[in-house]
């Protein structure tokens, strides 16, 4: 097949015969409606040239194809050749217990069935129908297949393939190399069928099993390398077929593109310049001139008579079609003159003199740069406004800006926080799972007559997990869940508010039943004011407005459950904080010790460590008083980076506390270098405030003192540890506290000559607290019981001179009675503050145990709880003590062991 190819002339023929095949082949394969060889040519738009080398090897068959009809062959010598091809050619068989009995059997009729279409099918030259022949005699009388022919006729056959040009090419190479140089036998007229069956049937029989089968396979081993070899030497002189795609669209295109910019950048000599002199003299006075055409009113286009010029220049290039002289004028007057001027001199009649055409000619590149700025405007406004929105109907495009910003939630995907990851707040959880459970399983309630509450107002100290418990019912509710922030319903233009407040709601109404939430809702629910300064509240009233109409108006649904949150429900208008509109005020405040042990446990559950969970999480409630949820996982999160730091397998107590002191204490600010003057100062201080602490009754317990600096300006701190959860303050807690407040300058006082600056911020702690007793805790006899509110924005104070002037002696009175309580018992255990002093500064920190040491155990007993985590010992995170002095000590003698790395 592939030497029939190579031939030029045989291209045509065979190609439409092959077509032919394939058309006639589809009464084989009933399931095909059209023709195979048109899916082939659709499947794939190729062109296939080949070229023909004159010199190239031939076949051998050809040549002895040539000679076969020769008279020198006589019969018995093409019989004794066709007997010794099947003698010593063993061609493979198909596997034996590949297939049963009757599976064969229908493969071979299958087989059959496919040769004998091809055979039928007709349209291919005498060679290919010889070989279609034998083949068929090999199938039906010998009932053999050659192993590489399976796959093809599984392929072609059983499974109903269409056949390419390609497979069909592999098809008739492989038998004829199967043949070799014994396919003219076949095609003999001296051989009989009935021979050509014998041997077949003779050389199936003999197998691959007897010594004949295994010599013959090596035979034909070796003859299958001979006949590679010889396939690869052939193919060297053989014609390259190449393969070029081609596609008529891209091809129009392509050119239509090409001659455009070619033109453009080369034009060619399609016109040229001249002067009115040259025009005068080559072309008007002898007569070549039809007619003159003014462009814009400054050059003149000369058209000539075409025949004219072709007899009179023939190698002009006027001669062409598309060619033109152009020629400048100063103006249509004098250009109209000198025109007159020349009619006149050769005497030309008016009736026969030249036409003149005035036209004005816009290039085309002059009409479009004209629209470029009306098209860049256009574009630039549809550019932002798709990038503003994410498309011009977007939400927050400048079409759709009154569209509500409110995201919803999926429960099930979006939202993956549960009630059970919300700890330290038992109480909120309850009442907002009651939410749930109407949403859930309303018939239980209805039947009561009972109605679930329109909204609830989730109110707290920051960082409480008011967001988190919304997220959490989102995740637990099932229903659709809106979520929007306060502040998103204001803007800049005047309506946007109150539309996307009606948008939410519409949006809800369509989901029933669904739950709101708006999260910081005081942005647009504050109080509303009687008298309006210059009308900058109307939009967020207006939007207030909305909101209060949505929620309990004529347009009300039962199903849409309203949640808010806000730091600050003081300022939050009274007709939204009614019943009908937030039935339910939940308050959220700080968890207690158990609380905090609870929300401890949730977040270390993501936390490596080998602790004992329950004294860890206990141990860790006791040292975090008064702090919140999103306090206590931000310590976690610290505990773990610290542990990091320091390349630990695990995250230990060292590094929980490590990272509480740096939120109560702030960063260690190893930079900031003191005098030995100043450390000493600072040493004193501290260990003023430790006296103090430690000796008062009601003060509360010390638990760690140290001199480095810390946070923004401390340069030194005393912890303390409440004992016990105090909700009430009495009058000897609050002189205990602010006399140890007072310590640190007490000491200084004591021990030096001057003082510094230091307890400012002592100073304000205590003004604060005695303010508090005297205006608001009604601990003054002389004012008695009242309670004056400090707003910073009133104008007038809410009593007279005269009241205020007790309130100041009240408050001196008080802070110098915790002063001089402080002073006697300094000047008692002065030598004790010496002691912790120089033991602060050797140390730097100082833990309880080292209090112990120095001063004894406390002298008033600690409540259980304390004694449970603290009473045995521990410190909050002591640094480890460097192994030698030698180069770790500064110049003020602070210790300057480098942090592990």
């Amino acid at each position: 097949m592939a030497t029939l190819l190579r031939r030029p002339a045989s291209i045509a023929r065979y190609s439409r015969s092959a077509a032919e095949l394939f058309t006639a082949s589809r009464s084989t394969y009933s399931h095909h409606t059209r023709p195979q060889l048109w899916s082939l040519i659709n499947a794939r738009q190729a062109r296939s040239y080949s070229s023909v080398n004159p010199g190239g090897p031939k076949r051998p068959n050809d040549e002895k194809n040539n000679n076969k009809n020769t008279p020198e062959k006589k019969e018995n010598d093409i019989q004794d050749e066709l007997a010794d091809f099947f003698k010593t050619r063993n061609a493979p068989s198909s596997k034996p217990g590949s297939r049963d009995a009757a599976a064969e059997k229908e493969f071979l009729d299958q087989s059959l069935q496919f040769i004998s279409g091809l055979q039928k099918a007709g349209g291919l030259p005498q060679r290919q129908q010889d070989l279609i022949r034998v083949i068929q005699i090999l199938l039906k009388d010998v009932k053999h297949i050659p192993l590489g022919m399976e796959e093809f006729f599984e392929k072609h056959a059983v499974q109903r393939k269409v056949m390419t040009l390609g497979e069909w090419d592999n098809f008739a190479n492989y038998w004829l190399d199967y043949f070799d140089d014994s396919m003219h036998l076949f095609q003999s007229e001296k051989v009989s069928l009935d021979e050509i069956k014998s041997m077949l049937k003779t050389k199936s029989e003999s197998g691959p099993g007897g010594e004949a089968g295994k010599d013959s396979k090596r035979q034909g081993a070796n003859q299958g390398k001979e006949q590679k070899d010889g396939k690869e030497q052939g193919q060297k002189g053989a014609p390259k077929v190449v393969e070029f795609k081609f596609d008529p669209g891209s091809f129009i295109i392509t050119s239509v593109i090409s001659y455009m910019l070619y033109t453009t950048f080369f034009p060619g000599e399609n016109s040229r310049d001249i002067t009115w002199q040259e025009f005068r003299a080559n072309f008007f006075d002898k007569g070549l001139v039809e007619k003159l055409t003014v462009l814009n009113r400054s050059r003149v286009r000369v058209e000539l008579n075409r025949e004219a010029i072709a007899n009179e220049m023939p190698d002009s290039p006027a001669a062409q079609r598309n060619f033109h002289y152009y020629f400048t004028i100063g103006s249509v007057d004098s250009f109209e003159r000198k025109l007159e001027e020349a009619h006149n001199e050769l005497h030309i009649p008016t009736s026969q003199r030249i036409p003149v055409a005035y036209v004005d000619e816009v290039p085309w590149l002059a009409t479009a740069l004209s629209f470029g700025p009306t098209i860049l405007l256009i574009g630039s406004v549809f550019y932002f406004s798709r990038r503003a929105g994410g498309g011009a109907g977007g939400q927050s495009g400048i079409f759709g800006i009154g569209k509500s910003r409110a995201r919803r939630f999926n429960h099930e995907t979006d939202v993956k926080i549960r009630f059970a990851d919300v700890a330290g707040m038992d109480e909120a959880k309850l009442e907002i799972m009651e939410f749930v459970s109407f949403l859930k399983e309303p018939d239980k309630f209805q039947k009561l007559g009972a109605k679930i509450p329109r909204g609830a107002i989730l109110s707290g100290p920051p960082g409480t997990g008011k967001t988190l418990l919304a997220k959490a019912t989102a995740g637990e509710s099932g229903v659709p869940f809106f979520s929007v922030s306060g502040s998103e319903f204001v803007e800049m233009f005047v309506g946007v508010g109150p539309s996307r407040v009606r948008d939410l709601f519409a949006n809800a109404r369509k989901n029933t039943p669904c739950i709101i939430f708006i999260d910081e809702i005081d942005a647009i629910g504050k109080s509303r004011s009687k008298q309006n300064f210059g009308g900058g509240n109307d939009e967020r009233e207006s939007t207030l407005n909305q909101i209060l109409t949505e929620m309990d108006g004529f347009n009300t649904s039962d199903q849409v459950v309203v949640l808010a949150g806000t730091n600050r429900p003081d300022v939050l208008d009274k007709a939204l904080m009614r019943p009908g509109r937030f039935d339910r005020h939940i308050g959220i405040d700080r968890p207690t010790m158990k609380g905090r042990e609870q929300i401890f446990r949730v977040h270390l559950k993501k936390i490596l460590t080998k602790e004992d969970m329950d004294y860890l999480c206990g141990r860790l409630a006791a040292l975090t008083p008064g702090f919140a949820g999103a306090d206590i996982a931000n310590c976690v999160n610290e505990a773990a980076l610290v542990a990091a730091r320091e390349h630990a397998e695990s995250v230990k107590m060292k590094h929980f506390e490590q990272a509480i002191e740096r939120v109560i204490g702030g960063l260690e600010k190893k930079s900031l270098v003191l005098s030995p003057e100043e450390k000493r100062t600072v040493a004193y201080h501290e260990a003023g405030h430790a006296i103090c602490g430690w000796y008062l009754r009601w003060a509360d317990p010390l638990l760690k003192v140290s001199i480095i600096p810390r946070g923004q300006g401390a340069l030194g701190y005393a912890q303390y540890l409440p004992s016990s959860e105090n909700y009430l303050m009495s009058v000897n807690q609050l002189m205990d506290r602010m006399a140890m407040t007072l310590g640190g300058r007490v000491s200084e006082e004591l021990h030096f000559d001057t003082v510094t600056s230091g307890a400012s911020d002592d100073f304000n702690k205590v003004t604060r607290m005695a303010s508090a007793m005297v205006t608001k805790f009604g601990m003054s006899k002389a004012i008695g019981p009242l309670h004056f509110e400090e707003d910073q924005q009133q104008l007038h104070k809410p009593f007279s001179e005269e009241t205020a002037r007790n309130i100041d002696l009240e408050i001196r009175r008080i802070v110098d009675e915790a002063y001089k309580r402080c002073t006697d018992l300094l000047t008692e255990k002065k030598n004790e503050v010496g002691l912790v002093a120089e033991e602060l500064l050797s140390k730097e920190v100082l833990s309880r145990d080292d209090m112990v040491r120095l001063l004894g155990q406390r002298p008033y007993p600690d409540t259980g709880e304390f004694t449970k985590y603290f009473g045995g010992g521990g410190t909050i995170a002591p640094p480890e003590p460097p192994v030698s002095d030698e180069g770790t000590t500064g110049k003020d003698g602070r210790d300057q062991t480098p942090l592990p790395s």
